[in-house]
């Protein structure tokens, strides 16, 4: 790729998704002259491999932020929120997947195959979805789409990697002393043990607040991404369970006009990014094994709700780490670039 295409720059490449983007983009043909791995002032100096290039992991400065054309951003909430308006005001375009900026309303929250045409309004900073809502919305916005939502319960089974490296490994080392007979490292990341577990709790619960900041997040952002207030009902439990990687949910939709189970399928089936896996009686249903290192959200389970008129069931998978935040933040640079929405294009 040397040598044609954009500068680009990776904000927390050493981190799980980091190095999720690095793969991605050599994978998918990004048109990338340049790739510039950016990292804490601890990690700089440290050798990745991409391709058959090794990138050389700079610390964030205002030295090593110039020149860059468009920036994929998953440091933490705390690094984004100084250096995202940085790159901007150096003139680059920045795709974030930290929850910081989601909620601005001059950001645009984008989930490509979505609500590709969100992005064009952007002032500098395009958002991710948090990764729950991601896998989500990629089958709830074709049928929203189609015959209209009314309301829905969603109920998660999220994956330890959605939290990070230190949650792989205490899940890891958990899971390895259990099996061997040993008394397991005591919770360092969560709040109980994770192996062999299941919390229903995934982030914090705020003050007077009975949900989590998670599933605040998961109702807040479905309805900016598919531009619907409280006239949608909305409730949201989200779950960590033993997982190393994709997000499972299952959901309770009920729709404004009728959708039979078998029209359902044939919509999704056709839905950019979406792959429907839905025999049952044969064991084709999703799981996490199957949806990890997988671009696609994998919708099985389709049936009626035989309580409620116009409701259906779904459970759904799909890789938190690729379409989830990495994949879909690839997706969504290859959109400002294809379509001249780049700062530095306008």
């Amino acid at each position: 790729m040397a040598g044609y295409g954009y500068r680009l720059g990776v904000m927390g490449a050493t981190g799980a998704v980091g190095t999720t983007i690095l793969a991605l983009l050599h994978e998918r043909g990004f048109p990338a002259r340049e790739v510039v791995a950016y990292a804490s002032e601890r990690s700089a100096g440290k050798e990745l491999e991409w391709g058959e290039q090794t990138l050389i992991v700079q610390p964030l400065n205002a030295e090593t932020i110039q020149g860059v054309d468009v920036v994929l951003s998953s440091p933490g909430g705390a690094v984004s929120s100084e250096w995202s308006p940085r790159f901007v005001e150096a003139g680059a375009t920045v795709v974030d997947n930290t929850s910081f900026w989601r909620m601005y309303e001059d950001v645009p929250l984008v989930v490509a195959g979505v609500n590709d045409e969100a992005a064009e309004a952007h002032k500098g900073i395009v958002a991710n979805p948090n990764c729950t809502t991601m896998v989500m919305m990629m089958a709830l916005a074709p049928i929203h789409r189609a015959v209209g939502l009314e309301r829905f319960v969603m109920s998660s089974y999220q994956a330890v990697s959605g939290t990070g490296q230190k949650a792989i490994e205490e899940l890891r080392a958990q899971a390895k002393a259990i099996l061997a007979g040993d008394q397991p490292p005591a919770p360092a990341v969560y709040p109980h043990q994770i192996a062999f577990n299941v919390m229903p709790q995934v982030e914090s619960f705020k003050d007077g607040d009975d949900y989590t900041t998670e599933e605040r997040k998961v109702m807040a952002e479905t309805r900016k991404i598919l531009g619907v207030g409280e006239e949608v009902g909305i409730s949201a439990t989200c779950a960590r369970v033993p997982v190393f990687v994709g997000h499972s949910e299952s959901i309770n939709l009920q729709t404004r006009e009728d959708l039979s189970p078998e029209d359902c399928r044939t919509l999704l089936d056709g839905a950019v990014g979406v792959q429907v896996l839905d025999d049952p009686a044969a064991g084709g249903y999703p799981t996490s094994i199957q949806t990890a290192g997988q671009d696609e959200v994998f919708v099985g389970r389709i049936r009626r709700d035989p309580s409620q008129d116009r409701t259906l069931n779904l459970w759904l998978s799909g890789d938190n780490l690729r379409k989830g935040a990495a994949t879909n933040a690839v997706q969504v640079a290859e959109i400002l670039v294809d379509r001249g929405w780049l700062l530095n294009q306008r």
